[in-house]
């Protein structure tokens, strides 16, 4: 799984309790998702379906960096699974793991379409040298 997304912990982040903010980390984790599948699947128009269990495993405090992990599990015909691993940058401590995220391939006229797509892909290969 590769992590690309950084976040920095500010105070803005902080539940009453001091530590993150469960709805703001759950914000950033459907943002990064969403982000993943249009990149994967090559269409700005995907929604979230579904978002399996989430296991907060630890939490995050003011100043920590966290990385939230996605990668692509299963590919649907109008779908993309996901799983998503966030942890704390420094220690690399599990803070949160969520099995199945999935989204939807929307058409233009709002409907699930299918996407042609069956592997990840990057865009690296995807351009012509």
């Amino acid at each position: 799984m590769n992590f690309h997304t950084r976040k920095w912990i500010k105070p803005e982040d902080l539940n009453p309790n001091g530590s993150l903010f469960g709805g703001s980390l759950l914000r950033w984790i459907d943002e990064e998702a969403a982000i993943y599948a249009i990149i994967q699947l090559g269409n700005a128009q995907v929604v979230t379906k579904y978002i399996s269990e989430i296991n907060f495993v630890s939490s995050a405090r003011q100043g920590d960096i966290i990385e939230l992990g996605i990668t692509a599990t299963h590919f649907g015909n109008t779908s993309i699974t996901l799983e998503c691993h966030v942890r704390n940058k420094i220690t690399r401590k599990s803070i949160l793991t969520i099995d199945r995220m999935v989204f939807v391939n929307l058409g233009e006229d709002g409907t699930p379409a299918p996407h042609g797509r069956t592997e990840i892909t990057y865009i690296r290969d995807r351009l012509d040298g």
